[in-house]
């Protein structure tokens, strides 16, 4: 996988990817700007290949601003970490695909699944997600039939109110249309998130950050 960046490279090589090669336009600026936002990978990226501009545009495709990008294998994690995984139904918004992979992967949550066309790995979506894919299991949905609660988010739901169970799964609709009747029709729940009168909707990643962050909230106190 492409990691393009030099903050998408940083989160895979905390989360135990091995990345090679490791490419630069100026090693000496990119060690500097180790120190100052990942002290903990210097000797890392100490040891990237410098190369020409026209060499890293020829071998990731374009320039980047941190002049920094990366190559690592996709990682098969398991879905076992007792902790909710969020279910995106039908994404259409690559940046906002990756932006919610992030968020779950800030609050922990027990991984993401998607429905839809849209490839979980696709690189607008990895460049999105700051390179967290690295960070908890990212993959398409294979089948709806969940052994624990589906939990799925809607303006017409319930209030949310009380725990989320740590084995649910959360799901929320595409951007534009919404929960898809299969999915509502799975739902062991439908609930709905606080909201000001006269708002229509929040942004996905918005929504996904609310819900995780109740469960986080609840499941403390």
């Amino acid at each position: 996988m492409l990691l393009e960046g030099f903050h998408p490279v940083k989160h895979a090589l905390r989360f135990g990817a091995v990345v090679s090669p490791l490419l630069t336009t100026n090693l000496a600026a990119t060690v500097n700007l180790a120190r100052t936002h990942a002290p903990d990978l210097v000797e890392v990226y100490a040891r990237a290949t410098e190369v020409a501009q026209q060499e890293f545009v020829r071998r990731v495709g374009r320039t980047h601003p941190t002049g920094v990008a990366g190559f690592a294998e996709r990682p098969d994690l398991p879905f076992d970490r007792n902790a909710p995984v969020v279910l995106l139904d039908n994404p259409r918004n690559l940046g906002n695909f990756g932006a919610t992979i992030r968020v779950a992967a800030g609050l922990d949550a027990g991984g993401v699944l998607s429905t839809g066309d849209v490839d979980p790995w696709h690189p607008t979506v990895l460049r999105g997600s700051a390179g967290l894919h690295f960070a908890l299991p990212v993959a398409r949905a294979t089948s709806l039939d969940f052994a624990a609660d589906l939990i799925a988010f809607d303006a017409d739901g319930e209030p949310l109110t009380g725990p989320i169970p740590d084995s649910a799964v959360l799901a929320f609709g595409s951007e534009r249309h919404g929960l898809s009747e299969e999915v509502r029709n799975k739902a062991t729940r439908i609930v709905r998130l606080p909201m000001r009168e006269k708002v229509s909707s929040y942004n996905l990643t918005t929504s996904v950050a609310m819900g995780l962050y109740h469960w986080v909230v609840h499941r403390a106190s």
